[in-house]
């Protein structure tokens, strides 16, 4: 037995069934801008009923997953990000999961859930200090179609697919070296639904950024990814045919 980082004691299996391992095909980004190159790796990763699990994402890598509901395509991407006891370990480019700490490793493998939390009164509270000034910022905002003076709202009247669209930006205002998005469009309308697939793209090529993206759309799925992997009621992926 051994103790996960967030506390809770956590039983290894002794035996592991053979994992898939799927190598992504590598994309040469567009535009890179200085940015540090990242992969992003699980091995033998196994939670609950899902795995083990052996996934290789290249720089600048879009995978969309799919599968029915319930099948542990958020669990999945709730243990790469190291919010639930799991089996097995993630790695961004060479450094495993477990040689950070937690904070740590979750600016850099970001995680983005189907509802994000909100802690404080207004928006701007949520975002990295300074940034209330940042140029590049406000540019930002007005690409997922916010109008001036949106850090001054109060979370409370913002609606879920407002909130959904700020969470983004919150997440990437924090410079994340990899991606994992959790139905990130679920509650938007088809122009917000635009406006976030631009982003996510400009940003994973500019920042050579691998993204695992959770999605139901097959026309989505279609624009965006680069390899489609389909999650089995096993708890297994596959290649979409």
């Amino acid at each position: 037995m051994r103790t996960h980082r967030c506390g809770v004691a956590e039983t290894s299996s002794p035996h592991r069934l053979p994992g898939i391992l799927i190598q992504v095909r590598a994309v040469v980004p567009l535009c890179l801008r200085g940015s540090t190159l990242s992969t992003l790796t699980l091995k033998a990763v196994r939670v609950l009923h899902v795995g083990p699990i052996d996934l290789s994402l290249s720089v600048g890598e879009c995978v969309c997953l799919s599968g029915a509901s319930g099948v542990g395509k958020s669990l999945l991407l709730r243990a790469v990000a190291d919010l639930v006891v799991h089996d097995g370990e993630a790695y961004l480019d060479d450094a495993p999961c477990q040689g950070m700490n937690a904070p740590q490793w979750r600016r850099q493998v970001g995680l983005l859930p189907p509802e994000s939390a909100w802690w404080f009164e207004r928006v701007g509270e949520h975002f990295p200090a300074g940034n209330g000034e940042n140029d590049v910022l406000h540019g930002a905002f007005a690409q997922l179609g916010f109008k001036a003076g949106t850090l001054d709202w109060e979370v409370a009247r913002c609606s879920s697919g407002e909130r959904q669209r700020l969470a983004l930006l919150r997440l990437l205002a924090q410079g994340p070296r990899a991606l994992l998005l959790d139905e990130p469009t679920a509650s938007l309308d088809p122009k917000s639904v635009a406006r976030v697939e631009a982003m996510v793209t400009r940003y994973r090529k500019e920042h050579a950024a691998p993204v695992l993206w959770v999605s139901h759309d097959p026309a989505q799925i279609e624009r965006m990814a680069t390899q489609h992997l389909i999650m089995g009621e096993d708890g297994q992926l596959e290649r979409a045919a």
